[in-house]
């Protein structure tokens, strides 16, 4: 099956960070690899004290598997800063052998960002401050011997970047206002929204909003990939929700998320028994789809 954009379809996995589950962590990524799923996908509040640093957490999970590629699901912008991500996602790339994509957010939660020493920032400077990093992160793979990008946000001077990523890293943004999906239109390589918040009936004007971006950049929105974090459960019996329902329902709701919204890629973030859940999911769901 293919998405209304005429792209394959691919499935992912989003586990929760929580350091108490380190081994179940490790387990369920052996796990997705083993069943064939293409991405895992982990979100990154650094200021959330349960959980463990995601970047740190993605590199011991590359070294255990195979094949999956990872993806911070989205990276934390401001706690970051755009060379640093550039470099980290560069080496993560090199080390995996090119399974590490870059899922970017512009920041959320600032109170929490502003607790830990990051900038707290309105949404028209978060929005300034996503498009200098796009900059600077696309300058710092290009190959370069020296970049220099002088913004109101971030500057670099002189800088030689290195080491090269081991192939074409995208970038997806995990964004949801009009202004920075056509930011994505034009400089993005994907869209990652959870459906927590970016509900069906919201989503069509979402989507064109990035298509008028890349189209207005030139670009023929088929090239943007559309990821969607879908959050529920797998379970016998009666739908007792949009994303809670025996597999023939995930199934019939996930295809036509596919062929009338146009996403390609889907995250199952499992609602509960997680290593039940990814197994369901890759044995009853996924292969009806693809």
């Amino acid at each position: 099956m293919t998405s209304r954009y005429g792209r394959q379809l691919e499935f992912g996995l989003f586990p929760v960070p929580n350091a108490t589950d380190l081994e179940l962590l490790r387990s369920l990524a052996r796990r997705a690899d083993e069943l064939g799923l293409d991405l895992i996908g982990i979100q990154d509040h650094p200021y959330q004290r349960r959980y463990l640093d995601t970047w740190a957490l993605i590199a011991d999970l590359i070294a255990r598997t195979d094949r999956i590629r990872f993806f911070p699901d989205v990276a934390n912008l401001p706690l970051r800063g755009p060379a640093m991500i550039a470099k980290q996602a560069a080496t993560l790339d090199v080390l995996s052998e090119g399974r590490f994509e870059l899922g970017l957010g512009a920041g959320a939660f600032w109170e929490a960002i502003g607790a830990m020493g990051g900038p707290v920032r309105s949404p028209r400077e978060a929005l300034e401050s996503l498009e200098e990093a796009l900059e600077i992160i696309r300058l710092f793979w290009s190959g370069e011997r020296s970049i220099a990008f002088e913004g109101r946000h971030y500057r670099v001077q002189g800088l030689h970047p290195g080491p090269s990523p081991a192939h074409p890293i995208e970038i997806w943004l995990g964004v949801g206002k009009p202004r920075s999906l056509a930011l994505l239109g034009r400089a993005a390589d994907g869209w990652v929204p959870s459906s927590t918040w970016a509900r069906p009936e919201l989503v069509p004007a979402m989507m064109r909003a990035i298509d008028e971006g890349a189209r207005g950049a030139g670009r023929d929105p088929s090239e943007i990939r559309r990821l969607l974090n879908v959050s529920g459960t797998i379970v016998d019996g009666d739908v007792r929700e949009p994303l809670v329902g025996p597999p023939e329902h995930w199934v019939e709701t996930l295809a036509g998320l596919a062929h009338d919204l146009g996403f390609d890629t889907f995250v199952f973030w499992p609602g509960e028994e997680p290593a039940e859940q990814l197994q369901r999911f890759a044995a009853e769901v996924v292969p009806a789809l693809r």
